[in-house]
């Protein structure tokens, strides 16, 4: 029972004023956040203003058995209590070796039981990263499915080092430093682990290398090496970030705390949340908002409160939307809230989230002006940490750009959601800050290669773009999903969206495309998802909540067709193919070898969505490049290589805009093995002409 006292903190909604104000170009940055920002009605002195009212969800025919159980904090901490209770028995239902031991780190329940467990698994004692697994449990207690984030088995591992800790260390630090990190610096000694992400098992060294990065950034690169050769397997960025823009907004009420006579930036209502002025310092927590009154800011960047408020609206709102739409209190779904720190650094133009301190971070941007503080950015950061908490997608590689892209999708959700007349929902990211410094946004969801950088759809070498890039084939997913393709306008703006195979795709709307996304992040997801693995897992979420028969899981996967990430339903290949079948050996880091396809018969010129399948036997992919050579020699490349993409075999068809060559001639496939050890031979390949 709970003493009342005088002094005790209590909950507060309050008044908040903040004003619209233009911002000038800023320098562009790699990391991008989504969607703009939400207003509350401009007033001056007058009374508080509630949120706008969130918009109403449309879901359709959904099975309500599917759908995520709304969990107290006390419940979902009673169904992690049994997981730790029962994982032993869970592991030797899996058939786990003796090795093996599961860790539990979250836990959803549907409404019709179903419970879903995430786990990690150690090996000998070492953490396994690229282990994680998601059990699903019917209520009944039987095991009804395991998505696994490899498919290798855990054993056989080699536990000797030959490689020593500071060799590891100091092959970190120079990847580090090649990125363009200042002050880099071990934040502790390399610590063992086993590397599963890649394929087969190694018993290999992490090391974490602070410090900061080329803007400013806090450092968290990871650094994978393997033990036995000392050999760099793979490395990501744990600081997840990008960049925003200041609210455009009016008078808004925001939750608070009262102690005695003072008020802090407080909101016990949800989880605690705490918003901190860092002043311009790049460490620590900085110090808790604190005021006299019930007034936040003035609209004015000059006023260090402004910022404050700004940040604080934007998290509650992504609060309220996980809360009331997905059923999600907070973002790891323990009831806790994160913290934010507003004014980072010096002309600091960025935003980040950071698991270590469970935190947003936010700039204040060119000429410390214009806070990047917006709506937009809060759901952005914030949704990184509900990913880190649940699918937990390594950010780099295809798993990066999924990673991004979830971040981007939640935020427009997050908008649209916020229902604010002032902003109304879009997609279009970062509309309002014009950092272009011509009115255009930083992205766009319908046609992501719109931005001069993102990528519309999928193909071979995406893993090997920028995050924040590679992200546009899920944004431009989730565009079709919600919306289609083709030209619209919604909410007074145009969008025109394509297609990579050129047939058009209906869209279910944007609540069912966001409850779809959700329950695959939260039940279907793994660290070392792909975008080939993203469908298989919107499919199956999909199939749960509406039915392998229904239009919505038709949709799903047209609208992944759409970006070039597996076929249509029924699609028998379609058109015209040209295939041959000769078996060629690669020669193992040899010279490059072809295979030719005459087409005959056709008039006129190729079409500007050629397929290209490509069937090849190979043990680690990841040493070939692929090329098609189209008749007059002109060379479209399909594939490049990468040493992370440890995977055998390359089974895949190739989307290809070759409509300046003539159709008929000598088409060619060009493979070269470009590294020693790994060996095949191409099966087959075809031209289809749709």
């Amino acid at each position: 029972m709970l003493r009342n006292t005088s002094h005790r903190p209590t909950s507060h909604s309050r008044s908040v004023r903040t004003r619209a104000t233009a911002v000038g170009a800023l320098s562009a940055v790699a990391a991008l956040l989504a969607v703009a920002v939400q207003a509350g009605p401009a007033s001056a002195d007058g009374p508080k203003a509630d949120a706008p009212k969130a918009a109403a969800q449309k879901l359709g025919k959904v099975d309500p058995g599917a759908l995520a159980a709304k969990l107290t904090p006390a419940q979902r901490a009673e169904l992690l209590r049994d997981a730790n209770a029962t994982k032993a028995d869970t592991a030797a239902d899996l058939g786990l070796g003796a090795k093996e031991k599961l860790v539990v780190r979250d836990v959803t329940k549907d409404r019709d039981g179903t419970v879903h467990t995430r786990y990690e698994r150690t090996y000998d004692g070492l953490p396994v990263l690229g282990g994680d697994l998601v059990v699903d449990t019917a209520k009944s207690g039987k095991t009804e499915g395991v998505v696994k984030a490899a498919k290798a088995q855990l054993k056989g591992v080699d536990m000797s080092a030959d490689v020593k800790a500071w060799a590891a260390e100091k092959q970190a630090l120079g990847a580090a430093k090649a990125a363009g990190s200042k002050k880099a610096d071990a934040d502790r000694a390399p610590r063992k682990v086993v590397w599963m992400a890649s394929g087969k098992p190694v018993l290999a060294y992490e090391t974490t290398v602070g410090g900061l990065q080329h803007d400013g950034t806090p450092n968290q690169l990871h650094v994978i090496t393997d033990a036995a050769t000392g050999k760099k397997l793979f490395q990501w960025q744990g600081i997840e970030n990008g960049t925003g823009n200041t609210q455009y907004s009016g008078q808004v009420t925001v939750g608070s705390a009262q102690s005695g006579s003072n008020y802090t930036l407080t909101d016990n209502g949800r989880g605690g949340h705490k918003t901190y002025n860092l002043n311009h310092g790049t460490s620590g927590t900085g110090t808790l908002f604190t005021g006299p009154d019930d007034i936040w800011g003035n609209g004015n960047p000059s006023n260090v409160e402004t910022a404050g408020a700004d940040a604080a609206y934007g998290a509650q709102l992504t609060w309220d939307y996980y809360k009331n739409v997905h059923g999600r209190t907070g973002i790891r779904g323990d009831g806790v809230g994160a913290y934010s720190r507003v004014h980072y650094g010096n002309n600091y133009v960025n935003a980040f989230w950071d698991d270590s301190c469970f935190c947003m971070t936010y700039g204040d941007g060119s000429g410390n002006a214009a806070p990047l503080t917006s709506i937009d950015v809060a759901a952005h950061e914030m949704t990184h940490g509900v990913t880190s908490a649940t699918g937990n997608m390594t950010y780099s590689g295809e798993s990066g750009g999924l990673n991004e892209g979830t971040s981007d999708i939640f935020a427009a959700a997050v908008e649209f959601n916020a229902n604010n007349p002032q902003d109304v929902g879009d997609y279009l990211v970062g509309e309002k800050i014009d950092i272009n410094g011509d009115g255009t946004p930083l992205r766009y969801m319908d046609k992501p290669s719109k931005d001069g950088a993102s990528k519309d759809s999928w193909y071979s070498g995406i893993g090997n773009v920028d995050v924040h890039y590679s992200s546009g084939v899920a944004n431009h997913f989730y565009y079709l999903l919600s919306e289609g393709s083709g030209a619209k306008v919604i909410n007074g703006v145009s969008y025109n969206s394509p297609t990579s195979d050129g047939l058009p795709v209906t869209g279910i709307g944007r609540d069912k495309a966001s409850l779809i996304w959700f329950k695959a992040l939260t039940t279907k997801f793994t660290s070392t998802t792909n975008y080939a693995a993203a469908r298989t897992g919107t499919l199956a979420a999909a199939g749960e909540l509406y039915g392998t028969t229904s239009a919505e899981y038709t949709a799903v996967a047209n609208a992944w067709a759409g970006v070039n990430v597996g076929s249509r339903p029924g699609d028998p290949g379609g058109g015209t193919s040209f295939e041959n079948t000769t078996d060629v050996s690669i020669p193992d880091n040899g010279p490059a070898v072809t295979s030719t396809v005459n087409v005959t018969g056709r008039t006129g010129n190729a079409p500007s969505n050629l397929k290209v399948g490509v069937d090849i036997v190979h043990t680690w992919r990841g040493d070939l490049k692929i090329d098609l050579l189209a008749p007059d020699g002109t060379v479209y490349p399909l594939k490049g290589t990468s040493a992370s993409d440890s995977a055998d075999n390359v089974n895949t068809t190739y989307t290809v805009n070759a409509s300046s060559e003539a159709a008929n001639g000598a088409w060619k496939l060009r493979v070269q093995d470009k590294a020693a050890q790994d060996t095949g031979y191409i099966n087959s390949w075809k031209v289809t002409f749709p």
